[in-house]
């Protein structure tokens, strides 16, 4: 009857540490799959970073560009009105004659 007790106890305490280890290596594949999860988000911002960081170059890059293009279109412009009052003047000369 001991003999047995003692198979039996040498049993179940074999069994709890093989659920304790069981348990142990689930608490190690949950931690090493939420580093894994937590360096794929650090790669992913990183990226996302970088991205906005083009982004940004473009629109200042952009910006410059529609600044050229508007003093350009201011240049044009003042041209023209003063093209427009040389021929207005031409016109009154060549009217007054």
């Amino acid at each position: 009857m001991k003999k047995t007790a003692l198979k039996i106890s040498a049993l179940l305490l074999a069994g709890a540490l093989t659920v304790g280890c069981a348990n142990t290596a689930e608490i190690e594949a949950t931690a090493d799959k939420a580093a894994a999860d937590a360096a794929a988000a650090a790669a992913a911002a990183e990226s996302a970073r970088a991205a906005a960081d083009r982004a940004a170059q473009a629109a200042a890059a952009a910006q410059s560009t529609a600044d050229q293009a508007l003093s350009a279109a201011t240049e044009a412009q003042a041209c023209c009105e003063a093209n427009r009052e040389s021929m207005e003047r031409m016109f009154q000369k060549s009217m007054s004659k």
